[in-house]
């Protein structure tokens, strides 16, 4: 009977390991979700939000292979440094943000892809469309102890979508017949990590 306890001991003590978890905490402080567009075929204007959250859970505070990531942002602190723009954007034309103020980020989980390299496969939510979206993302030199002994990691993650997936339909077009705002948005977020 001894003998069997201790078994049981073990498994659990093996199995409390095995599923451990790592919590991790966006700082929204040096984190942001960045985008870009092509303007009238021959530029481009950039952007950002700047107000986001999320979390994610880790295998350990070192290895973020399967680990799992939850992201939310607000679509009202987007900025591209003109307010007229930005009041636009935000308007049915675009986003809707007074209906659908939030974009998402679920059921997304990181695959090592290489040294430093994963992909990271999600359900992009915007405005009331959700579709599965892939990320290749960097992390960015390692996990570190900051100056004031917090543990961090950062990574940068990138994808192209198209607008028109997510109901983004503005349409307008020059006379030539070139989209006024191109339909593909190149996505880069840059995340830093605080181990909770």
């Amino acid at each position: 009977m001894k003998t069997i306890l201790s078994l049981l001991a073990s498994l659990f003590l093996i199995s409390n390991i095995a599923f451990g978890q790592t919590k991790w905490s966006v700082d929204p402080a040096h984190s942001n979700a960045r985008f870009e567009i092509k303007h009238l075929g021959i530029s481009f204007v950039d952007g950002e939000f700047t107000k986001l959250a999320g979390n994610v859970e880790s295998i350990d505070s070192t290895n973020f292979d399967n680990a799992t990531v939850n992201f939310d942002i607000d679509v009202n602190s987007i900025d591209t440094r003109i307010e007229a723009r930005d009041n636009h954007l935000k308007s049915d034309d675009f986003f809707s943000a007074e209906k659908f103020p939030k974009m998402t980020l679920s059921n997304a989980k990181l695959k090592k892809a290489g040294k430093g390299k994963f992909k990271l496969t999600a359900d992009l939510t915007i405005k009331d469309v959700t579709k599965p979206v892939t990320f290749d993302v960097v992390q960015n030199n390692g996990v570190i102890i900051d100056p004031w002994g917090k543990t961090r990691a950062g990574f940068t993650a990138k994808t192209t979508i198209n607008r028109f997936d997510y109901n983004i339909k503005y349409a307008d077009k020059t006379p030539a017949g070139i989209d006024a705002v191109a339909p593909e948005v190149a996505i880069t977020v840059n995340v830093e990590l605080v181990k909770n």
